[in-house]
């Protein structure tokens, strides 16, 4: 009965002994907080195992994060995935469909949310300074250059050959005029005219000659004769040429006198605002002007979009995490977390654990306990 007493007695003081110390091993893996001092002695095991080391553990895990869990293959798998990929596409075509084609909104209100006020006013006057300097330009080049300057060589060369033609024509419908009774008329009333004005000569011509008619019939044929004669046509010819010559050497204000530009750039501007109609085109919305935009958009830019995005987040992704340092962003984050939470961090997790320690100390003291219960029993 005493061998028995003593057996169960040792078992329970190394029960005792074995569970209090890793109880109290797991509690000063944390505890204390902080050192403790007496005097300028500093208590041993103080402060605990990991208040002590926090440095070494913030700077551990920032490792391990950086090496085994934040790398850059985690990053493409995660978030360069063909599904990621199809679902912001998806996302952005939602987007454009129901914020940018939409009727809700015009153009005027986009230019507004990005703080642009009056465009149509700006885009007007843009308009008129545009019109005044091009009508500017237009009058220094017609009041500095000639006809021969302006007009293009092969216009020049297409005038040229056409004289001979032109003067043809002039002589040909000379003839049919001085053939029909409106020319002999005019040959009539010429004759008459000049023999009016030449006093007793031109009386005495009309009695020999009597009526004018017969005159008039003989000036006719001259006249017939004359512009039908090769050299007539040359000269008419020769003098077109020589006037289309003078002609090209002069500047159009030379030709016509001083042109209104002031009243042609009023008209202009006045027409080409009435014709753009800013503020009415402002006041419609994006898919007034363009229906199926929405489609092609998604047909043919979000997918460009999104793939260059992609292949440029790709490559820059290593250059990327080394400039955010994460292993520094971990280190410094657990460095600054107070003991309390990394306590409750590591007991949150393995608080069963910790337990099952305990309770294994218990029974492995009871164990030795019981052993060393034994042998005294023995030996005695």
């Amino acid at each position: 009965m005493g061998a028995f007493v003593t057996i169960l007695f040792m078992a329970a003081i190394g029960a005792v002994i074995g569970g209090f110390t890793n109880h109290l091993a797991i509690k000063m893996l944390f505890r204390p907080y902080k050192a403790i001092y007496i005097g300028s002695w500093r208590l041993p095991f103080t402060p605990g195992l990991i208040p002590k080391r926090r440095d070494d553990l913030a700077r551990q895990l920032g490792k391990t994060v950086v090496n085994y869990l934040l790398t850059p293959e985690t990053f493409r798998k995660k978030f360069f995935s063909n599904d990621i990929r199809l679902k912001i596409e998806q996302w952005l075509n939602d987007k454009i469909a129901t914020s940018v084609f939409t009727n809700d909104k015009t153009i005027n209100d986009w230019l507004q949310q990005a703080g642009v006020e009056n465009f149509h006013i700006t885009v007007e006057d843009k308009v008129d300074e545009l019109i005044v300097d091009q009508v500017d330009k237009v009058k220094n080049v017609l009041s500095t250059k000639t006809v021969r300057e302006l007009l293009p060589e092969r216009w020049q060369d297409k005038a040229n050959t056409k004289i001979p033609d032109i003067a043809r024509y002039i002589l040909n419908k000379g003839d049919v005029y001085f053939e029909s009774d409106e020319g002999y008329q005019t040959i009539k009333r010429l004759m008459d005219d000049f023999l009016d004005t030449k006093g007793t000569l031109g009386g005495m011509i009309q009695m020999f000659l009597g009526d004018s008619s017969s005159l008039v019939n003989k000036g006719q044929k001259e006249i017939k004769k004359f512009l039908n004669a090769e050299g007539t046509f040359v000269l008419v010819s020769n003098m077109l040429t020589n006037e289309w010559v003078k002609l090209q050497d002069q500047t159009i204000p030379q030709l016509i006198g001083e042109l209104d530009f002031n009243s042609t750039t009023k008209a202009l501007q006045g027409y080409v605002k009435n014709e753009l109609q800013i503020q009415e085109r402002l006041d419609q919305p994006i898919v007034h002007y363009w229906a199926n935009g929405a489609e092609w958009m998604q047909q043919n830019v979000v997918p460009q979009i999104v793939e260059n995005a992609f292949v440029q987040a790709e490559v820059k992704l290593e250059d990327v995490l080394k400039r955010l340092n994460l292993e520094e962003v971990v280190r410094e984050q657990v460095d600054t977390f107070p003991v309390e939470v990394l306590e409750d961090l590591v007991l949150g997790i393995s608080k069963r654990e910790f337990k099952m320690i305990t309770v294994l100390g218990f029974v492995l003291g009871g164990i030795i306990g019981v052993v060393q219960g034994i042998v005294v029993t023995i030996f005695n």
